[in-house]
């Protein structure tokens, strides 16, 4: 449809296609309610006030909000491939997300991103890339690709790129290594995310300086305010392990509402079907007393402003229709989801189909040698650095305690409360194994193993016996990665996810059917409810860029010292 006819519709002299009568709107620009019609043609709000329309829906005085955008979030660790993706984030009312891809990125590399970028063309959700900004996280971990500046900056002229993905290597960063640099400059006419946390004082400036514009670490309330001071925008994120908003909440100060953002960052499809997305965060800051319209902003034109998201995230003349329906502000229990004007979603299910999309070039990606595995975790003192594990978040400690070794092993029976963790390099046949002891995770008798390893996604493994942990390393080889829990010598259960070791082909129902069952059966093996996601907090066990102690395929890693260390206490290498 051409200008002039809007032109003609929002003026009131020709019909539009859709009128929605009567609607409370959620104004995000006075942040206020304003009663009055929308009118809607060829995806475009043409104008708000007395309106008649080719198609009139009546909605009798319920709410519409601005559709919900993901501030930050990575598709493949919901293990769903973006089409069915937003088959289960649009009922819930995220129409937009920005997607930073590096999880599949340090499997595949560039084919991992391209694949991303052309599958989330296969859904009505508008997906907005953000090109992965350090792959692999660190040097002291072994990935399935390195991309240096010259690799991604053609993504710069893609219509589907908005930014740089997190940037991890801050202290790349800081130190002005040459590549980083020339990644921040390729990417400084677009958005530039951060991942940063506890940065504070001249090297958070020197980190800002560099075009960084965003943070989505934030754990306490005075770095919230000490980026958003320095002219950050700061994310407050609820994912399936990490929940930091009510934290921050805190710290949010009305005289820079607009400076902060929702997002998901991670989460599972258990919980968005049945907890919610950025609904979610919008609710939970509304429970614990931030104003409903600004709660609503916060996911919605504040997002657009800060990624330059023309025409998204406010009911006006000239956006696009994205929008969410509810009847109680105070609730946001959305009942209509409409993207560019049409009805794509009601009572929580989607009205559209997924498409079909091509993953061939991602498949078979779990390349070990089982026969070149070892586990024997060999020791020669008894004083060794234990993980200590932080409820609700992917953040550890660093402890010290004393095992007890049996002829130079240490192994779990000796050591109650204490677990093996191997993580095993799965992309290059090197078969390289890092070692660590796991303090509370409370599986007894069994073991798990994952290809979900962030960021690099080597295979991940945690158990008390050899025997359980072999049996699962196996099965996941054997059926081209996913998660897999094993006991007594048998597999109970396990999730294929053939994309990449990453995502499933199937739907989020049936990814969280097995996901439900899995927990259902880990919990009997004694991980308890301390351990909220027990994938998710396995997985992010590997993460070398978030404090204080990892494991790589390489080694234990001390993120504070930015090293990789011996598991004996004083023999730090």
């Amino acid at each position: 449809m051409n200008k002039k006819k809007l032109i003609q519709i929002s003026r009131g002299l020709v019909l539009a296609e859709l009128v929605l009568k009567n609607a409370k709107i959620v104004n995000v620009f006075t942040k206020s309610i304003e009663a009055n019609d929308i009118a809607i043609s060829d995806g475009i709000i043409v104008g708000i006030g007395s309106y008649e329309g080719e198609n009139e829906i009546d909605l009798k005085g319920q709410y519409v909000a601005p559709g919900f955008i993901d501030g930050h979030v990575h598709i493949e660790s919901s293990m769903l491939t973006p089409n069915n993706y937003a088959l289960a984030t649009i009922p819930r009312g995220t129409t937009s997300i920005i997607a930073d891809c590096h999880e599949i990125a340090n499997v595949a590399g560039k084919e991992g991103i391209d694949f991303m970028i052309e599958s989330a063309k296969s859904t009505v959700q508008d997906v907005f890339m953000m090109i992965p900004s350090c792959v692999p996280s660190t040097s002291f971990e072994t990935s399935g690709a390195i991309l240096k500046a010259r690799d991604i900056k053609k993504y710069t002229e893609n219509p589907s790129v908005y930014g740089l993905g997190e940037m991890m290597d801050y202290q790349g960063v800081l130190e002005g290594d040459k590549d980083v640099l020339n990644k921040l400059e390729d990417y400084s006419q677009l958005t530039i995310d951060g991942h940063a946390p506890g940065l504070s004082g001249k090297d958070l400036n020197a980190y800002i300086l560099s075009g960084v514009e965003t943070d989505h670490e934030c754990v306490e309330a005075s770095e919230l305010i000490e980026k958003v001071q320095r002219g950050m925008y700061v994310h407050l994120r609820e994912g399936s392990q990490t929940k930091n908003l009510v934290d921050l909440l805190s710290g949010v100060s009305s005289a820079y509402y607009d400076r902060i953002l929702l997002c998901s960052d991670d989460l599972h499809p258990s919980d968005i079907l049945n907890v919610g997305h950025i609904d979610q965060n919008v609710r939970l800051a509304i429970k614990h007393g931030l104003d409903p319209i600004v709660a609503i902003s916060m996911a919605s034109i504040n997002i657009a402003r800060c990624y330059h998201l023309n025409h998204y995230g406010a009911i006006a003349p000239g956006y696009y229709a994205d929008l969410v329906v509810f009847k109680n502000i105070k609730k946001i229990d959305i009942n209509m989801v409409y993207k560019k004007g049409k009805l794509v979603a009601k009572d929580k299910q989607a009205l559209f189909e997924s498409r079909k999309i091509d993953p061939s070039k991602l498949l078979e990606s779990v390349n070990i040698n089982l026969n070149k595995i070892n586990l024997d975790l060999t020791l020669k003192n008894q004083l060794v650095y234990i993980i200590g594990l932080v409820k609700n978040n992917i953040t550890t400690k660093k402890i010290k305690a004393s095992i007890i070794l049996e002829k130079g092993l240490f192994l779990s029976k000796n050591n109650p409360g204490l677990l093996k963790l191997a993580v095993i390099e799965r992309h290059h046949s090197s078969n390289n194994i890092g070692f660590g002891i796991v303090k509370d995770y409370g599986l007894s008798n069994g073991a798990l193993a994952l290809t979900i390893a962030h960021d690099s996604h080597n295979l991940i493994c945690i158990g008390d016996n050899d025997i359980d942990m072999y049996k699962a390393i196996e099965k996941i080889k054997s059926i081209g990665g996913g998660i897999v829990l094993a006991s007594e010598g048998h597999i109970i259960d396990f999730l294929p996810l053939e994309v990449g070791g990453l995502m499933s082909l199937n739907d989020g129902q049936y990814v969280q059917k097995k996901l439900l069952n899995l927990e259902n059966e880990i919990r009997k093996l004694g991980v308890t409810n301390d351990i909220e996601d027990p994938f998710l907090q396995l997985a992010f066990l590997s993460l070398a860029v978030v404090p204080e102690i990892k494991v790589t395929d390489k080694g234990l890693f001390d993120v504070e010292k930015f090293q990789l260390i011996k598991l004996e206490v004083g023999e730090d290498s």
